[in-house]
């Protein structure tokens, strides 16, 4: 009997798929010990999918966001008016396709050295859109501050994505913010093993503790808690500790 793994559920449950009673050879021998890690529940279902693949995981993102912003454009159900001082780039949500896909190993390892981020999508969020790192345009993001709205995020080149701690679902805690292209988790500027903010962070903003999700300690990312032009706090100014991946 040959049999071939499909879809995994976030809770574990294996599901297969029974290809020929009379094939004998190729068995593939199934890992019931491999499951998703709980944090993954806090990703939002209607724009993400999340599955295993071996001892892989993929993360599918329709890369929207879930929450209100100036950049769905008037009209939209989940258009909020911008605070002072935003200059908008002329772009909406609804003008792109930010679907993207990750995959990263189920137990991510710290790599042998850092490796620095580049331009673009360096992880995916709780709510499905992109996180990028604290350059804008192969400059420094001061210059495009202003286009932010009041969650940390704008559209640029073609993808809605956070470059500051994004207001809608975290402030000041220790929420769970999304995942790295390395396959390590990031949370807010606390960290849940004190209630309080972290001291013990490497210079990727990292360290190892237990989390919301994780009761054995498990190494994941914080957003930087050093103040940035006096008014943000950037997700992820760092390097990458794990090998990262594609994120297309």
């Amino acid at each position: 009997m040959k049999i071939q793994k499909s879809r995994l559920a976030l809770a574990g449950i294996i599901l297969i798929t029974i290809l020929s009673c009379n094939q004998t050879e190729d068995v593939t021998a199934v890992d019931e010990n491999v499951t998703l890690s709980l944090a993954f529940e806090q990703f939002d279902k209607n724009n993400t999918d999340i599955y295993l693949d071996g001892s892989n995981v993929v993360i599918e993102t329709n890369g929207l966001p879930n929450h209100t912003t100036p950049y769905w454009g008037a009209g939209n159900a989940l258009y909020v008016a911008p605070q002072a001082g935003f200059q908008a780039t002329p772009s909406l949500i609804t003008g792109f396709d930010g679907s993207a896909t990750l995959t990263v190993p189920v137990n991510p390892k710290k790599a042998s050295s850092a490796t620095s981020t580049s331009l673009g999508s360096i992880g995916i969020a709780i709510t499905g859109a992109a996180i990028f790192n604290d350059s804008e345009g192969n400059g420094p993001l001061n210059s495009a501050a202003v286009s932010l709205d009041y969650t940390g995020a704008h559209i640029g080149p073609g993808v809605y994505h956070y470059h500051t701690e994004p207001y809608a679902f975290t402030n000041d805690d220790d929420k769970l913010v999304g995942i790295m292209a390395d396959g390590f988790f990031i949370y807010g500027r606390k960290c849940n093993s004190t209630g309080n903010y972290p001291t013990d962070l490497d210079a990727s903003n990292g360290h190892t503790t237990i989390t919301k999700y994780a009761t054995d300690p498990t190494y994941h990312y914080h957003i930087d808690n050093d103040l940035y032009l006096n008014k943000y706090y950037i997700i992820f100014p760092g390097k990458y500790q794990g090998t990262p991946n594609a994120i297309r």
